[in-house]
């Protein structure tokens, strides 16, 4: 995998419109779709270009641009780096390593972006398994599960199959499964598995406890790395007991937080961070320094997650390319609703609500 930069982009989870419902992430079509998807900027035309253009092929250009704000790049955060930088060293650690690989799990509350940075961990390291083996399209490199509530050891097998598309008979068991999926990821060189949802799995049950003991046997067949991310899995106990010990003993905890914003370092990345989104927008009347301005308010707004704050920004661009101001301002930003989770972290994690800086919409 290659180290992330700073300034690089990484692409929203791939939309409904471009994932057919029985092909989600979860299964190898779906995920080739999500890997191989780019967003690409269209180019903004100028006024007299704009001019000249027919009543149909303005509202097409309309269309194009709404698109491409609706699945607007994210930025590598933090969290996403470290992921990444992480689990890079990790699997080529594991390499040789016969049992006991490392793993990672990505821990946090809801809307901490865990499910993003796990995919795109999934995604860079695909990417640059490909550029290695560019010849070699059979290569399927991850493995992406999610795991499913009240899972139970059969269960569980049955997501490693259902993303390869394995069918098996009526009658069947659980070797069966782990048999056919241990080979598979053999024949296509699965070397990093993501497990998603791992609070799913309540430890506190007989059927929990036999699932964990699951995914760690698929864990010990399967010569790969495994990466989890979970709701705050260590409250979850699933670091309690021998289990829980054994676990704690070959799992990095990556935690996923909110952005920071104490004064210093964190403030100046934080206006970094809107700064590059903002130079990506693709309005005709949006002067840049509009966001920056806004920092505070769009960190108020957003709790600092940088998924709340992608969703106030796509949402005001494509709103502004609906009523025909071609800009954000901050009564834009205003209509534009965010999650639950980013409305009470507000209270908790964001300045005071700067005052008086409303700017009108023209």
């Amino acid at each position: 995998m290659t180290r992330p930069s700073r300034t690089s982009f990484v692409p929203q989870q791939a939309t409904e419109q471009e994932l057919r419902p029985d092909s989600p992430l979860t299964t190898k079509e779906g995920w080739r779709r999500f890997v191989e998807h780019e967003s690409s900027p269209p180019a903004l035309l100028t006024a007299v270009q704009r001019a000249a253009l027919s009543s149909k092929e303005e509202l097409r250009d309309d269309e194009l641009r709404r698109n491409y704000h609706s699945d607007l790049p994210l930025v590598n955060t933090p969290t996403i780096q470290k992921v990444i930088a992480t689990s890079r060293l990790l699997v080529q650690l594991n390499r040789q390593q016969i049992s006991a690989r490392r793993g990672i799990i990505i821990s946090g509350a809801s809307g901490t972006g865990k499910t993003t940075a796990l995919s795109q961990l999934g995604r860079a390291h695909e990417i640059a398994v490909r550029k290695r083996h560019p010849r070699d399209r059979a290569r399927l490199p991850v493995l992406y599960v999610t795991v499913p509530p009240a899972a139970t050891p059969k269960m569980l097998a049955m997501e490693f199959a259902r993303f390869f598309g394995l069918d098996f008979p009526t009658r069947f068991n659980i070797t069966d499964v782990v048999n056919a999926v241990c080979a598979t990821a053999a024949h296509v060189h699965v070397d990093l598995v993501l497990i998603d949802e791992l609070h799913n799995l309540n430890l506190a049950t007989r059927t929990g406890a036999e699932a964990s003991d699951q995914l760690k046997y698929l864990a010990e067949r399967l010569p790969a790395t495994f990466a989890y991310a979970g709701i705050d899995v260590e409250d979850q106990g699933l670091f309690n007991g021998t289990r829980g010990r054994q676990i704690a003993g070959r799992f990095t905890v990556i935690p996923a937080t909110p952005f920071p914003y104490a004064p210093g370092v964190d403030r100046d990345a934080w206006h970094s961070l809107v700064g590059t989104l903002e130079s990506i927008l693709r309005l005709h009347h949006h002067q840049p320094g509009t966001l920056t301005g806004l920092s505070e308010y769009l960190y108020h707004r957003s709790g600092g997650m940088i998924g709340s704050l992608s969703q106030l920004i796509r949402g005001a661009a494509v709103l502004a390319i609906e009523d025909g101001s071609e800009r954000i301002t901050e009564d834009l930003l205003e209509i534009v609703p965010v999650d639950y989770a980013a409305e009470r972290s507000q209270a908790l994690a964001a300045p005071e609500k700067p005052r008086s800086r409303r700017r009108r919409i023209a």
